[in-house]
């Protein structure tokens, strides 16, 4: 790394345990060594829709090593409710790994031998309670204030996470990334870097998404973001330094973390077993399910991590989302040079394959763009892009190495 990134480099404090969706494993292969979690600053930055935020700064990690050329550089877009702790470990006594360790390492389909492999928090990320997560958004304290924005926060794109991405890579002195692969909300992102800057980008893999949120989706996101709005501690959006709204945060956690799987999940892992031996859900009102015992339990985790207000705006920018960002989802596609290989995950009840991968494919072909196309199996509905993702990692490998892209 270059010094004069220094000044744009700062390690946090120790870190807790990050929730990963997919209650990932590793193997032999997976990344070596302690991850140190950087923070990129810009002074100022303009949104797609013209208002200006001051200070924005954003966590950010890396794996491998820039090449002298610095064209071997792999930027990775994280989900919905993910951060940039894409591989590795930030302690040797930390218990997780990041959340693709399986593909990101030495000899994996990420090649950490072979690419300098960097990855962000998004603006507004999610888990902005998280100390291991540096981001900006309502939680942050306005400058002009000295309170934290609310409401008051603009609302940010996609677009403007790719943005703000970008600036790092500028600064980073990479003038073309070798490829950008994201999963989710990341492929959102991976496949506008493509259609905002096709010549800094040689490759796309975006990973059970789409290039463009649909109806029925949007439709879903606003469910997601209604329990939240509904509990009284939201207060409008009002609520720094008052009691968090935790039990709608939670509730809507519920309804991600459902949401993102399979009922073929549930029935293999829980079938109709009862939270509590003996408390059969058909004698009271309190006596529950295990599956709805689990999901408290995995919400109530995530949420203290969270904040509602996040969660809100992360909400919108998924459902304004259309490539290029211009509503016309053929003019936006007809932008990208780069190849794109497309990864659904068979059984996607977020983004159903069927009604994004499928037709996104047809697409970019009929605009002449190179694409590519690997379903991953599994019973894990939309978390196959993210647990089993290894299983189509010579697909990806041999995609990331074809010469003369």
């Amino acid at each position: 790394m270059r010094q004069g990134t220094n000044r744009i480099r700062r390690a946090i404090g120790a870190a807790v345990i990050t929730f990963t969706i997919g209650g990932l494993g590793t193997n032999a292969a997976a990344f070596d060594g302690v991850v140190e979690k950087m923070v990129f600053e810009l002074p100022s930055y303009t949104t797609v829709g013209g208002e200006t935020i001051a200070n924005v700064r954003i966590g950010w990690e890396s794996y491998g090593t820039l090449n002298e050329a610095r064209d071997n550089a792999i930027l990775i877009t994280h989900f919905f409710s993910g951060t940039s702790h894409a591989a590795g470990r930030y302690r040797d006594d930390d218990p997780k790994p990041g959340y693709w360790d399986r593909i990101i390492g030495s000899g994996q389909a990420i090649d950490t031998d072979r690419y300098y492999v960097l990855s962000t928090d998004t603006l507004v990320n999610l888990n902005a309670n998280d100390p291991t997560v540096v981001t900006t958004g309502p939680a942050t304290i306005n400058p002009g204030t000295g309170r934290p924005y609310g409401l008051d926060f603009p609302v940010v794109l996609i677009r403007d996470f790719v943005n703000v991405q970008k600036a790092l890579i500028d600064t980073l002195g990479i003038r073309r990334l070798h490829a950008v692969i994201g999963a989710s909300m990341g492929a959102l992102q991976a496949i506008d870097w493509a259609a905002a800057y096709p010549d800094r980008v040689a490759r796309v893999v975006p990973v059970i998404g789409g290039a463009v949120v649909d109806a029925f989706l949007i439709g879903w996101l606003d469910r997601w973001a209604a329990p939240i709005r509904i509990d009284p501690n939201w207060n409008g959006g009002d609520y720094y330094g008052g009691p968090r709204p935790l039990a709608g945060l939670t509730e809507a956690l519920k309804m991600v973390t459902l949401h993102a799987r399979h009922w073929r999940w549930a029935t293999r892992t829980f079938g109709r077993q009862w939270a509590v031996s003996g408390a059969d859900p058909r004698d009271a009102l309190d006596n529950r399910y295990a599956i709805e015992a689990w999901l408290d339990q995995a919400a109530r985790a995530r949420a203290e991590l969270a904040d509602a207000n996040h969660f809100l705006y992360l909400v919108k920018a998924n459902q304004t989302f259309i490539v290029g960002n211009h509503g016309d989802l053929d003019a936006g596609l007809a932008t990208i040079d780069a190849p794109v290989l497309l990864l659904p995950a068979l059984d996607d009840l977020v983004f159903y394959p069927e009604a994004h991968a499928e037709p996104l494919r047809e697409r970019l072909s009929r605009l002449g763009v190179s694409v590519e196309f690997t379903a991953i199996a599994g019973d894990l509905g939309h978390v196959n892009g993210i647990a089993h993702i290894d299983r189509v990692e010579d697909r990806l490998a041999a995609f990331l190495a074809r010469p003369g892209l």
